[in-house]
């Protein structure tokens, strides 16, 4: 069986990005890989056991405080049972949005985009 295990960010402030996704976004921790020799650490988080479930890798090349996004990365997607309680947790919690809540033209879904601490967006959906 083939499934998608990981989506992975190299970020510039390991602690604040664990923050974000834990704290503002709701993710767990689940396991760190510090790699000492190679100058680099990963942290896996994510909404269920990676057994189960995609999850997000953030890495954390030790000295890089900042990357070129470039144009091509688009999004991490989420899927949210009530977009507009969600978005007010995350705002209260200091989190920010690029795009408030929204219909989403020929769809009945609602979305939202939040920006993490390195800029990347993720989409929230609220399927109706």
């Amino acid at each position: 069986m083939k499934r998608i295990l990981h989506t992975m960010l190299r970020v510039s402030d390991l602690d604040n990005s664990i923050k974000f996704y834990t704290e503002i976004m709701g993710m767990k921790l689940l396991r760190t890989l510090e790699q000492s020799e190679e100058d680099y650490t990963l942290v896996f988080l994510g909404y269920g056991a990676e057994i189960n479930t995609a999850v997000l890798e953030l890495t954390y090349n030790h000295g890089v405080t900042e990357y070129n996004m470039g144009n091509a990365y688009g999004h991490i997607a989420v899927s949210v049972e009530n977009i507009v309680e969600e978005s007010r947790c995350i705002k209260e919690k200091g989190g920010e949005f690029s795009l408030e809540v929204t219909p989403l033209n020929g769809s009945n879904e609602l979305i939202a985009f939040v920006v993490d601490p390195d800029g990347y967006q993720i989409e929230l959906i609220e399927h109706k």
